[in-house]
């Protein structure tokens, strides 16, 4: 299939109009008020199959490399080399943010086409990968960034092992350990990447391979060593008032524990804490959404766009939403927000791939480390299309955020410290 226009989905208020090449979601999407779950659940499949689909179909060809542009933020660090870290950057981080969606079972709806056929050239697209004979053969070995997004191909194989991973041949399969064992000459620096180093081993101990125990426990302890309390860690040894608690810490650190528990690693406990710590910051995240859909642009990757809510989604998806929480006001809430970012024009470029920017294209906002590739960990943000469309998250009515209520003059749930 070469064109997003085939797949459009026919709701009666949602029209969007996109294609590989990049055309802008009409302006009409703008004006429209809150939806159904089904017509928001098509506004968002049609918006992550635009976004992914030009990284998947490309990787999936052997012409990732060739054709996409790697742009690089304005201040990029001279010694880091962009052209040999972009297209894992962006494999991995789309691989990790559509991979609960395409865990789920095939079915004849439009949805089910679109779904399937980014599943089938994905999979293709990850023989290409590790194939040293592919000229998509992406970069694991040299560099320090490939420990990082090796890290989110890794969350995507624990996401959806019976999709992404069982799938594969025994060839590609062994490239794959290969090369994440290959990581291991990376030192992590002394932060979040711990996570990175520890969750890439946890994938390893989970299919049953030979792992570094050390660098998981290490990134486990630290954590755990760097919890501020209230549901925030520190990044690494002082505090930094950004997104990465949701972009990595909690995420990552629940998907390694998990692994852990059933290695006997840790115990249930550990897990336990650790989820609640998940689920107190996603009540923070929640609350940030103002009520035109609008999120503080404080911290660095900003440019990371709808993916500084991967916490929250990710305990959606869990069915772990605290109890004041009604799923239908992290569906809009989340929903308004995707209207406010992407669509912008200049949010894609004329060929479709993402722009540097927070809305539209504002190259002198992304950091040193940013360019392409970097962007595409806003799929984390779309984290919730992993539940069926049954789920109350996308089958109850339409309902307001937590500051919407507040600054409607409505009743809202008081918010308190916890001390876990």
């Amino acid at each position: 299939m070469k064109t997003i226009g085939i797949f459009l989905l026919s709701i009666t208020l949602f029209v969007a109009s996109t294609s590989a090449s990049g055309q802008e979601i009409k302006k009409d999407t703008l004006q429209t008020a809150l939806h159904s779950g089904a017509q928001d659940r098509a506004y968002w499949v049609n918006l992550l199959y635009k976004i992914v689909y030009p990284i998947i179909h490309n990787l999936s060809e052997g012409t990732l490399k060739k054709n996409m542009p790697v742009i690089e933020s304005p201040i990029y660090q001279k010694s880091f080399n962009s052209t040999a870290v972009a297209h894992l950057e962006a494999v991995g981080r789309t691989m990790s943010g559509i991979a609960p969606w395409l865990s789920l079972r095939d079915d004849d709806t439009q949805e089910g086409q679109m779904r399937k056929e980014l599943r089938l050239q994905l999979l293709k697209g990850l023989k290409n990968m590790v194939d040293p004979a592919s000229p998509d053969y992406l970069n694991f070995r040299t560099e320090n960034q490939p420990l990082v997004d090796a890290a989110y191909v890794a969350q995507a194989f624990l996401q959806a092992p019976k999709q992404l991973w069982d799938p594969l041949d025994k060839i590609t399969k062994q490239r794959f350990i290969t090369e994440f064992k290959a990581l291991r000459r990376i030192k992590p620096f002394y932060n979040n990447w711990l996570l990175f180093a520890g969750l890439t081993e946890s994938f390893l101990l989970s299919i049953g391979e030979q792992y570094d125990p050390a660098r998981i426990d290490i990134a486990f302890h630290k954590l755990n060593e760097w919890y501020v309390g209230d549901g925030w860690y520190k990044d690494g040894e002082t505090f930094a008032m950004n997104y990465y608690n949701s972009f990595v810490m909690h995420p990552m650190l629940v998907l390694m524990l998990k692994n852990m528990v059933a290695a006997n690693l840790a115990s249930q406990k550990d897990l336990d804490i650790a989820e609640k710590r998940m689920i107190r910051y996603s009540d923070f995240l929640e609350r940030m959404i103002s009520p035109e859909g609008y999120y503080p642009p404080f911290g660095r990757s900003i440019t990371y766009r709808v993916g500084i809510f991967h916490a929250l989604a990710q305990v959606a998806l869990m069915n772990k939403l605290p109890n004041h929480i009604n799923p239908a006001q992290v569906r809009c809430g989340l929903t308004k927000v995707m209207h406010n970012q992407f669509d912008n024009a200049a949010t894609f470029d004329d060929n479709g791939w993402l722009q540097l920017g927070f809305v539209g294209h504002q190259p002198t906002i992304a950091d040193t480390y940013t360019c392409t590739g970097s962007l595409y960990i806003c799929t984390l943000g779309f984290l919730d299309l992993g539940l069926p469309a049954t789920h109350p998250f996308w089958t109850n009515p339409a309902a307001d955020w937590t500051s919407k209520k507040a600054w409607n003059g409505e009743p809202f749930q008081r918010d308190y410290h916890v001390d876990y």
